[in-house]
């Protein structure tokens, strides 16, 4: 079903836990990933490629975290 809002918070969780700043890239649309309401207005929709972007000096354990946790699909 896409990255309704149960997954959206887990992200913004997982996203709020790092000092860098992190962005979800859909398209031409690119929101804030520690805002949930900024990830909703997104619509991310089932098999929806998207690129996500951290940067700061928590970079690489942030895109890790936050990959795996799209891998594991938010636990659902």
């Amino acid at each position: 079903t896409g990255l309704h809002a149960r997954p959206a918070s887990e992200l913004v969780k997982i996203a709020n836990k790092f000092k860098s700043n992190i962005e979800i890239k859909v398209g031409d649309k690119t929101a804030n990933a520690k805002s949930i309401l900024a990830i909703m207005s997104l619509g991310i929709k089932t098999n929806t490629n998207l690129e996500v972007e951290c940067d700061g000096e928590d970079e690489e354990k942030a895109l890790k975290e936050i990959v795996e946790a799209f891998n594991n699909k938010f636990g659902e």
